[in-house]
């Protein structure tokens, strides 16, 4: 059988009956769209994160879209973030009318160079959104006081990040807006797609719930544009309301997955994933670094071993974003870890047997290089 970087299957074998509980819960229940699954989700995502409110979408691109949104941020309104993330990111502030201005990511944790934030800053900057990549969060600290000291926005990006935290306080917990992804090989993943914000902010909250349901305020009645048709579907949050009771023991499935990677490769030429300081990493991808990244994912196939790169293309060299005039050599970290770093498979329920499998592979390849 051929090993991937993730395999839900086996989450489905040790969850399936309450996974199908949830499903025969909404489907009785007469209430399928926004309906008590919906509700008691929010208010129980945005009681573990202790914030105000939660308000459950369709899918991650759109609670960016939407956070973004409500925050205030529109057409023409530049908006400081990073290269190295997942297109969505990207794809999101365009769908706004917005304008991505990236700067580059630190060498050792890949995650935004907050030095080069201060330099990026332009009369047309109205945003900060900071990506928590991987499984780790970006230290928000300095994005505060420029965000203060601007009159910015800062938004930030957890699709990866459920439950991570930095200096104890959770990803999501600082910004104005907090976009989350519920995508099925989330560290909390649904059935499907979903997608969350959270905030604190009683405005913002009053602007996502009118944005994801046509601009209504009521019933039939579009009080003000833009809105969406962007609703958390009532199966998805039910089953999401179940797992989120499961999240720290998910958290800690991947770090021992994680530990047992760094106990058999740590000694080898791959540079295993780095921690910053003051962070709780949750592992949702382990990545890893190698200048000969391609010729080990090429002889790692032989092994029924097929690994992902998270991610082969920087945002700011694809073709669709090429208006923003960004030459190659611009992000050369971004760039340069673009060529080299892959993925390790990482799921709370990836067996020892199969890990060691992966770990004797790895060795093996690096050997013959």
């Amino acid at each position: 059988m051929t090993t991937h970087v993730w395999d839900y299957l086996r989450e489905y074998e040790n969850e399936r009956d309450d996974i199908l509980d949830a499903v025969e819960t909404v489907f009785s229940s007469g209430q399928l769209v926004l309906g008590r699954s919906v509700r008691e989700f929010e208010a129980a995502f945005a009681a573990y994160h202790g914030v105000g409110h939660c308000v459950g979408v369709d899918n991650g691109t759109n609670a960016i879209v939407l956070g973004l949104q409500a925050a205030g941020i529109g057409p023409g309104d530049e908006v400081i973030t990073v290269s190295n993330t997942a297109a969505p990111t990207v794809v999101a502030i365009d769908a706004v009318g917005a304008v991505p201005v990236f700067v580059d990511v630190d060498e050792s944790t890949y995650l935004m160079d907050l030095d080069q934030v201060a330099a990026a800053v332009t009369p047309r900057t109205r945003c900060l959104l900071p990506v928590h990549l991987y499984g780790q969060c970006v230290a928000l600290e300095p994005l505060e006081s420029l965000a203060r000291r601007h009159d910015l926005v800062l938004v930030e990006d957890c699709a990866q990040a459920h439950g991570a935290r930095h200096d104890g306080r959770l990803a999501g917990t600082t910004g104005k807006a907090a976009a989350f992804s519920f995508y099925p090989t989330k560290v909390l993943g649904a059935y499907g797609d979903g997608g969350a914000v959270i905030t604190s902010d009683d405005e913002v909250d009053e602007n996502l719930r009118r944005l994801r349901y046509y601009g209504m305020e009521e019933r039939y009645y579009v009080v003000r544009t833009p809105g969406h048709n962007s609703r958390l579907d009532e199966v998805q949050a039910e089953i999401l309301r179940r797992k989120l009771g499961r999240l720290d023991d998910y958290i800690a499935g991947r770090r021992a997955v994680a530990r047992r990677y760094a106990e058999g490769l740590g000694d080898t030429e791959l540079v295993l994933p780095a921690c910053a300081p003051g962070n709780d990493h949750v592992y949702y991808v382990y990545v890893v670094r190698h200048p000969r990244r391609d010729a080990i994912l090429e002889a790692l196939k032989a092994y029924d071993i097929v690994l992902n790169v998270s991610y082969p293309w920087p945002v700011h060299t694809m073709t669709g974003f090429a208006h923003l005039g960004y030459a190659k050599g611009a992000l050369p970290v971004t760039e340069r870890l673009a060529e080299q770093i892959f993925s390790l498979p990482m799921y709370p329920g990836l067996s020892p047997d199969i890990q060691d499998k992966v770990i004797d592979a790895v060795r093996q390849v690096l050997a013959t290089l």
